[in-house]
């Protein structure tokens, strides 16, 4: 018979790991929810929904970082194909945050132009430094969709005109 304290014993030990997960995670997931929404609430939702499954699955995840990016992009994509597109503001109220990337801004605005599915394979391959393997484990496709997902939206990129006119494109 299993005793009642080894049983919160365990579930102690499991809440502890989860919580130092995402202490040691949050900034750069959010990052990426960021980049993948490029909206700051939206990109908040997302990482709360993604922790939440996250949890959901805890004690069954070998992998928990790929495990939470994957929901990350599922999740967006789930919520791109929903009619409804969220809330508009009326009025644009200036918003700074800490975890907003800001190195530039012109490379942020450019990846926000480009398709969902070339923007998701550039965030996983050059800001999460995924390999072409782990990026299409993620996205549930092959690593030749990867390539080229990649190569198209690089060339997007290379010929986007906020970063063509400072010279600042991509090679």
């Amino acid at each position: 018979m299993v005793r009642p304290t080894a049983i919160h014993a365990g579930a102690t030990d499991r809440v502890a790991e989860f919580e130092d997960f995402v202490a040691s995670r949050a900034t750069r997931l959010l990052t990426t929810a960021y980049l993948l929404t490029h909206d700051h609430g939206r990109a908040e939702d997302l990482l709360q929904t993604s922790l939440a499954k996250l949890w959901l699955a805890w004690s069954r995840v070998d992998e928990p970082d790929a495990y939470v990016r994957k929901v990350m992009v599922t999740t967006y994509a789930s919520w791109w194909r929903r009619k409804w597109r969220g809330e508009k503001p009326s009025d644009a109220v200036p918003e700074t945050s800490a975890s907003q990337p800001t190195r530039d801004p012109d490379m942020w605005s450019a990846l926000a132009r480009l398709p969902r599915g070339q923007r998701a394979v550039l965030v996983l391959r050059f800001y999460e430094d995924l390999t072409e393997a782990e990026t299409a484990r993620v996205l549930d496709c092959s690593v030749g969709t990867v390539k080229s997902q990649s190569a198209k939206g690089l060339a997007k990129l290379r010929i986007d005109a906020a970063l063509v006119d400072e010279g600042r494109a991509t090679r």
